[in-house]
């Protein structure tokens, strides 16, 4: 539950004094690197996990030699687009008989063998253990060989309730097996020698899931990513458990980031492109970590062995990364959106007294994108406070922020860089608010389709002022609001 606001809600969110949010606001490369961002999510970002690096370590008792398996979990922030895939423990390097015991390596670190209990040599990298870290033993279910090493199927529970299932050679995983984290995210696959090798499959303890291809125990080649809806979040390859060569990274509103990405897994560089919707209209250009440096109008033509081809629009105006604030709309105002201008165009509404509309340029079905509403970004205490009259274009974007276009910012000779706040209200749309992440504004809505419109048609969305708020005997809404669903509700009666 949220705090009331006077700005329109998203179809589908809620009512004003009692709706719920939309999900996590996807972040931009600069948010990621600057506030964090959802964990994997639907769009890439920064987050923190715990990694668990495991190794035996051969001791001397009263009985004999005994093998302990020792876990080191290991805290790491993965950044905005890098890919890094850090989550292997199956990477144990199981000392043979009468061999040094060995310890596997987080990628990229220098180092790496530790025995008689001492800590691994790379307990002073990037990756090493802080003050939080900790030690944890096995317990084993299962059959011991002569040596006191798991050996056939086995149970093996960690302290930290970790659990791996599947079969053990010696002390090896050899075989099918299946890790269990304690946040109840799986690692899936067949081992070899203790690596894991083949087709292998992570599952996020939302859902999500990552399948690649492992070579002894990294990824090494092409992997695909899915939400917790199934849908296809990233494809690409992985070097080394970083994400290597042409990648895609597909956004739950259709849009796509698609490049080489650079040695850290992300996409930086002067090849990147951002591919709208429409998987044609393209900005493409200079990206770093994800975000539009500068871009330029673009056409993907074709596809040559995994590997988009576009074409530069000749003439092209040059478009950046441009967040509005709560002072600045746009510092390019007057700069149209391409892929908007294609489907959208301003005239007088055929609604009475309605001013202007957004009307389609072409025919188009359901589910499509047509405009995007951006805006100055205020608050929602700041839209309470405020008169209905200044509250005619404010849209609610988030629990926190509400996008606004104000005067004179709704006059298109003042303002055409988005056209969304032109769509007028309807009891019967024919579209909808939705998320989306724009290359140039970055988390804003859009205006898409609910059913098949056709060209000239004027788009309609329901503004979703909340009709049966606690305390009062009518709609929290506009004066004007009131007087059309009156007359709505009339003609639903009869």
């Amino acid at each position: 539950m949220f705090s009331t606001s006077r700005a329109r809600i998203c179809e589908g969110v809620g009512t004003r004094r009692n709706r719920e949010t939309a999900g996590d606001i996807p972040r931009t490369g600069r948010e990621a690197r600057e506030g964090g961002a959802p964990d994997r999510g639907s769009f890439p970002g920064s987050s923190t996990r715990w990694f668990l690096f495991r190794y035996h370590n051969r001791e001397e008792g009263p009985a004999g030699p005994s093998a302990r398996l020792v876990s080191c979990l290991v805290k790491r922030t993965l950044p905005f687009g890098s890919g890094e895939f850090l989550n292997h423990p199956g990477r144990l390097t199981v000392p043979r008989r009468g061999s040094a015991p060995a310890l596997a390596q987080p990628p990229g670190a220098p180092g790496g063998t530790g025995g008689s209990g001492a800590a691994p040599s790379w307990a002073g990298s990037p990756a090493a253990m802080d003050s939080d870290d900790e030690m944890v033993e096995e317990a084993v279910e299962g059959h011991l060989d002569d040596d006191g090493l798991p050996h056939g199927f086995c149970t093996v529970t960690y302290s930290s309730t970790d659990r791996f299932e599947g079969n053990f050679v010696h002390g090896e995983k050899n075989g099918r097996g299946k890790f269990f984290f304690f946040d109840g995210s799986t690692l899936e696959g067949y081992y070899v020698d203790d690596a894991l090798q083949g087709q292998g499959v992570y599952t996020y303890e939302d859902g999500g899931v990552l399948q690649g291809m492992y070579v002894d125990g990294e990824l090494n080649g092409p992997a695909q990513e899915y939400d917790t809806d199934g849908r296809l979040i990233f494809k690409g390859q992985y070097k080394d458990n970083i994400r290597h060569g042409v990648c895609w990274i597909y956004y739950p509103d259709g849009g796509s980031l698609v490049g080489e990405v650079n040695e850290d897994g992300e996409m930086t560089g002067e090849k990147i492109a951002y591919v709208y919707p429409d998987e044609r209209t393209a900005l493409y250009g200079k990206f770093i970590d994800g975000e539009m440096i500068e871009g330029k109008l673009a056409t993907l033509m074709s596809m040559e062995e995994g590997k988009p081809h576009f074409e530069l629009m000749p003439g092209s105006a040059v478009y950046h990364f441009d967040k509005s604030t709560s002072s600045c709309i746009s510092t390019s105002a007057l700069l149209p959106d391409p892929y908007e201008s294609e489907r959208v165009y301003v005239a007088e509404s055929l609604i009475s007294s309605a001013g202007e509309g957004l009307f389609s340029k072409v025919a188009v079905g359901p589910n499509t994108v047509m405009s995007f509403y951006n805006g100055v970004r205020i608050t929602h205490q700041e839209v309470d406070s405020r008169d209905w009259a200044l509250n005619g274009n404010t849209l609610s974007l988030d629990e926190e922020t509400v996008i606004d276009v104000p005067e004179p910012y709704n006059h298109v000779s003042k303002y055409c860089a988005s056209l969304g706040h032109k769509a007028n209200h309807s009891f019967t749309p024919n579209c909808i608010y939705d998320m989306f992440v724009h290359p140039r504004f970055g988390p804003i809505k859009c205006i898409r389709t609910l059913r098949a419109v056709e060209a000239d048609e004027e788009l309609t969305v329901a503004y979703g002022y909340d009709h049966s708020p606690p305390g009062k005997s009518g709609p929290e809404a506009p004066e004007w609001y009131q007087v059309e669903l009156k007359a709505f509700q009339a003609t639903q009666q009869k």
